[in-house]
């Protein structure tokens, strides 16, 4: 409803302009029925109690004008319903609560004669009367953009029941109670009217029948009447049986289809000329409510109370067709106009009060209370008419409704509700036990591989010593390694031959050396022993060191070992960062993968509905590049009033959509093209310039 709205608010600004225009022509004088109602109480007041005071009609016509002000917040309280409008009008009645609905136009040859109301007055009933007129228009908008958009959802139903021959199958299941129905019921009516359904068949009859023994005779004559009845509907149905039921289902379909795009048509036709010629494009383009710059303002007040009675008398007329099933849709525009020259109000001027006193003018003139008057039987009459047809034939045409189209699958879900329950009844302890079981695995997870996991990464980027990652003790390596250089210094001391090849003690610095070799992985006196001994193997393993030299050795190659396992845990420690965040990656990993999965399945709803709008939206798009590539422009360049209708339903719906998945600054630029898009006066190229515009500049939201 955002273009509608738009609209009316572009209208009520419009009419504040020139009614403000209007009131500095208008003189200050004071209202002879405020000074007669002035108490000599008030003589004695201050200074402020000599001004006066407004009457309670004015203030009843201010506070009507303020109520029929569209709202800037609330988009709900922006349009007012028929009643709420109608309430606001009565303020021009002489009985606030009296409300006309029928009455006659209050039309005249000659002009009104002047009476006792002050101009400002008169102003403010015109400007009440307009602002009503207004936000009539925008429900009258509003109600036929509604009914049309959701015309075109039951079309794209039937679409789809056409496009398979499996949809046109469970179509005729879901209807096929109702048709049973329908059947049986023309049956009763037709054995009823040959005399099968009087008062020997009820109740009472029966009774006496029972009594008089003949009860079994009658109902046998009745049971022959239905069977003959039946026999005969069989007979003149065989035409039908040579087509499948499908077939015969589609065709139905068919002419369904056809009766709505005809209703489709003839409400997009009264869209059009309720935007071509009624208050939207007076306001942006007529001359009715437009720029006072070449205009007097006297010519300006006249013009809009104009433009405001013929937009009452075009509203009743277009509502009128558009109830008319008869009138063809290309006749429609022909039709209004025939409706509305014959109307008096449509052609009625607008007379003002300088000039009834003058004596002159001639011709038609109207008040505000005629137009008020009238507007009042659109609100109470033409509307609700308009929306029960429509209505009717949605109900009779359009998708069925939601009993039809899932009394299989709730039936089916009622009979068995019983064996559902009864097996979770019995099941309710493995159930329960399932549950907790899952409760606990799921807790365990995620404290053993999502908490734990992420706390050592947290002690490792602290630098905690009890988190470093080591497959061997701080101490070991070097125990070992001071345990091998006094093994080999005490062999070298013992055997000193051996390392100096003399008999003599080894000295300080002899020691020190060796200490230092051993330290570099030098093991050359223990060798050399080893060497010596292997010799003479055995004798060297009973009296010599063979044994000793060999346990050295596999101390130093114990060392050698702790040497590289040190460098490996050297390499852990340095990427120990990364190997606790391999730790927590599977953790990780499982618990983004299923929150994604509970996700996508809990809010599939939404998922798919913003799936659905793009795909609406893209859809509207070619829609809208349709309507106007086939359009036949006029003389002017510009939509005809059906394509118009038809090219503001597919927007309505487009902006709908948009304001869903786009941003809202996005949104707004979007707005603007959209508004270009609408503008039939700009002609059809530019508006085929802006269709491609929107194309390209937001195919990442369309697609």
């Amino acid at each position: 409803m955002s273009f509608v709205l738009d609209q009316v608010r572009r209208i009520d600004a419009q009419l504040d302009r020139v009614q403000l225009a209007s009131l500095l022509l208008t003189p200050a004088t004071t209202s002879p029925t405020t000074s007669s109602q002035a108490s000599p109480d008030d003589e004695d007041d201050d200074d402020d109690d000599d001004l006066p005071k407004p009457s309670p009609r004015l203030l009843a016509l201010q506070t009507s004008i303020r109520g029929l002000t569209p709202s800037l917040g609330s988009d709900r309280r922006a349009l007012l319903s028929p009643a709420q409008i109608a309430v606001f009008l009565s303020a021009l009645s002489s009985h606030p609560t009296a409300t006309a609905v029928a009455a006659p136009l209050a039309v005249t040859e000659e002009p009104e004669r002047p009476s006792s109301k002050e101009p400002y007055e008169t102003e403010l009933e015109w400007l009440l009367v307009s602002k009503a007129t207004a936000q009539t228009y925008g429900y009258v908008l509003g109600t036929i953009l509604g009914h049309t958009v959701a015309i075109a959802d039951d079309l794209w139903y039937w679409d789809e029941i056409l496009g398979s021959r499996r949809w046109s199958a469970v179509y005729g299941v879901q209807i096929s109670p109702w048709q049973f129905w329908e059947w049986g019921a023309m049956v009763w009516e037709d054995v009823k009217a040959r005399g099968g359904g009087g008062a020997g068949f009820g109740v009472t009859g029966a009774r006496r029948d029972a009594a008089d023994s003949s009860l079994g005779k009658r109902w046998r004559e009745f049971y022959g009447l239905v069977r003959r009845v039946v026999r005969e509907r069989s007979v003149r149905e065989v035409r039908r049986r040579v087509l499948s039921p499908v077939t015969r289902l589609r065709g139905e379909v068919r002419r369904k289809q056809a009766v709505l795009r005809g209703v489709r048509l003839r409400n997009a036709n009264a869209l059009g000329v309720l935007l071509g010629e009624g208050l939207a494009n007076e306001s942006v383009h007529g001359e009715g409510l437009g720029s006072t710059s070449t205009t007097t303002a006297a010519d300006v007040q006249e013009r809009w109370k104009m433009s405001v009675a013929r937009n009452v008398a075009l509203m009743e007329a277009v509502l009128v067709k558009a109830n008319d099933q008869e009138t063809a849709v290309e006749k429609f525009d022909a039709a209004v106009a025939e409706l509305t020259d014959e109307d008096p109000l449509y052609g009625a001027e607008v007379y003002e009060q300088s000039d009834v006193e003058s004596g002159g003018g001639g011709g038609v003139s109207v008040s505000p209370q005629a137009v008020a008057e009238r507007l009042t039987r659109v609100l109470a009459l033409a509307i609700p008419q308009y929306d029960a047809a429509v209505s009717l034939a949605v109900r009779e045409h359009g998708k069925p409704s939601r009993l039809v189209r899932y009394w299989l699958p709730v039936t089916v879900g009622i009979l068995s509700s019983s064996t559902v329950l009864r097996i979770l009844v019995n099941r309710q302890a493995e159930i329960v036990q399932w549950i907790e079981d899952f409760g606990s695995t799921v807790i365990d997870f995620w404290s053993n591989w999502v908490v734990e996991p992420t706390r050592k990464v947290i002690q490792t980027i602290r630098h905690d010593e009890g988190s470093e990652v080591s497959i061997m003790s701080k101490r070991s390596l070097q125990g070992d390694r001071d345990s091998l250089e006094r093994m080999v210094v005490d062999f070298a001391i013992e055997n000193p031959a051996i390392s100096t090849g003399t008999s003599a003690p080894l000295t300080e610095a002899q020691i020190s050396d060796i200490r230092l070799k051993v330290r570099e992985g030098d093991l050359t006196p223990v060798l050399k022993a080893y060497e010596h001994d292997l010799a003479s193997p055995l004798l060297s393993t009973v009296r010599g060191n063979l044994l000793r030299t060999l346990l050295i050795q596999i101390q130093k190659t114990k060392v050698d070992v702790e040497i590289a396992m040190g460098g490996i845990d050297a390499l852990l420690k340095s990427q120990e960062l990364v190997f606790g965040f391999v730790g927590l990656t599977p953790g990780i990993l499982v618990t983004y993968f299923g929150l994604h999965y509970l996700r996508a399945n809990l809010s599939s709803k939404r998922g798919s509905r913003a799936a659905g709008e793009q795909g609406k939206m893209m859809r509207q798009v070619r829609n809208i590049d349709r309507i106007l590539t086939h359009s036949e422009p006029t003389e002017f360049g510009e939509l005809c009033y059906k394509d118009q209708g038809l090219l503001l339903c597919e927007v309505h719906v487009l902006r709908e959509a948009a304001e869903k998945s786009m941003p809202g600054r996005v949104f707004r630029e979007f707005g603007e093209d959209v508004e270009e898009l609408c503008d039939v006066r700009v002609g059809v190229g530019r508006q085929k310039a802006a269709a491609a515009r929107v194309r390209w500049a937001y195919a990442r939201y369309l697609s």
